[in-house]
């Protein structure tokens, strides 16, 4: 089926449908993934991998100790990886003439709100500069045809409004990292009708919910926080129990990117922004997360003290998904309270002594297995 949007064919999928990932599509595909050593980069390597893709990492040294990136051995299954800085051009530009990648994933970045505050310039360097060189890598380069950028939920201009963001809202920053990201936004535009499109490179930014996940280490993050604090004795210290985000686990927004990547080969023109996560009514408030995941682990110690010193943090943070449910035919496949299940037995079953990647493979083969529900009422019309 196809709707048009000014003079653009969208093709729109059934209503019914909820995409995953084709590993027919990913097979023998050459993929340059940046920031594999990160969190989610770690998790999107491994299932690439198992999708059958020839992926090339670039990337610094994983940041946080422990780290998903050794402990799933995610290393063992790359066709190569590189220690590499975004920031640095000529050596980006010297990895992906050597890759010479079909598919851009491009999810390196400084990716903490209160690491912003601590160094903007690094992190507006990371996220701008460090995008635009990716993209500026891939001009001339004819096999590629498909970059997707990975920015943030925060990209918006965040009013505290009780409405959901959408696509076109106005993009904004109060803070280093939200106004980066949303910088390397218009990098991303800006590269993609300048240059790429006229390349026949179809280019996409995703603008991604909280995640929560297994493997997650990351200073200042509420599960990673939660489980250090229990796993230690200690009481964990809340300082925004009201502050409302639309998490899901993180095999969400990568099913979501993987899904998006393939339709991009299919049908270029789709090329533009997205937002993934859950349906805007889904978001939870950090307390209520925390309650959920208090009641999966044996300490449990909690103090709520709310912070009113301190760098600004949005309050309230939901985004509008249905452009993503009508176009790709992507939606959440687990609901909040599976994926803080998911993520507080990965932990403890890591402490443990279980096997990270065995873990995640887990995870993922659960994912996929999950019956995928139908589209919300409002989409099927």
């Amino acid at each position: 089926m196809a709707k048009r949007s000014g003079a653009v064919e969208v093709l729109v999928m059934p209503a019914a449908v909820t995409a995953s990932p084709d590993a027919a599509f990913w097979r023998g595909k050459r993929v340059l993934l940046t920031g594999h050593t990160g969190f989610k980069g770690a998790w999107l390597a491994l299932w690439l991998q198992r999708l059958g893709a020839q992926v090339t990492g670039l990337a610094l040294p994983p940041g946080a100790e422990p780290a998903l990136y050794t402990l799933a051995r995610v290393g063992q299954g790359l066709h190569a990886s590189h220690q590499v800085d975004i920031r640095d051009a000529s050596a980006v530009a010297r990895v992906v003439r050597d890759a010479r990648p079909q598919l851009v994933l491009h999810l390196a970045a400084q990716a903490l709100v209160r690491a912003g505050y601590a160094d903007p310039l690094g992190t507006h360097a990371t996220n701008v500069m460090g995008t635009a060189h990716v993209l500026d890598a891939l001009r001339d380069q004819p096999q590629v045809r498909v970059a997707l950028v990975v920015t943030t939920d925060k990209v918006y201009r965040n009013r505290e409004w009780a409405y959901p963001y959408r696509e076109d809202d106005p993009l904004g920053g109060h803070d280093p990292y939200s106004a980066s990201k949303a910088a390397a936004e218009l990098v991303t535009a800006s590269y993609r009708d300048a240059f790429l499109a006229a390349q026949d490179v179809a280019v996409a930014s995703a603008r991604a919910g909280n995640v929560i996940g297994g493997g997650d280490w990351a200073a200042d993050r509420l599960l990673p926080d939660a489980v250090r604090a229990w796993s230690a004795g200690q009481t964990l210290h809340i300082r925004h129990p009201h502050a409302t985000r639309p998490w899901q686990h993180v095999i969400e927004p990568l099913a979501a990117y993987l899904c998006l990547a393939e339709r991009l080969w299919q049908a270029p023109q789709l090329a533009g922004a997205y937002n993934f996560g859950p349906l805007p009514h889904e978001a939870a408030s950090v307390g209520n997360v925390i309650k959920m995941a208090s009641s999966l682990y044996s300490a449990q110690a909690c103090s709520y003290e709310i912070e009113s010193a301190g760098p600004h943090e949005a309050g309230w943070l939901a985004l509008e998904t249905a452009l993503a449910r009508q176009v790709l035919g992507v939606a959440p496949r687990w609901p909040l309270a599976t994926a803080v299940a998911r993520t507080m037995n990965w932990y403890r079953a890591q402490a443990a002594g279980a096997d990270a990647r065995a873990l995640c493979l887990a995870d993922l083969q659960a994912w996929e297995e999950t019956q995928a529900t139908d589209m919300p009422a409002e989409d099927a019309a």
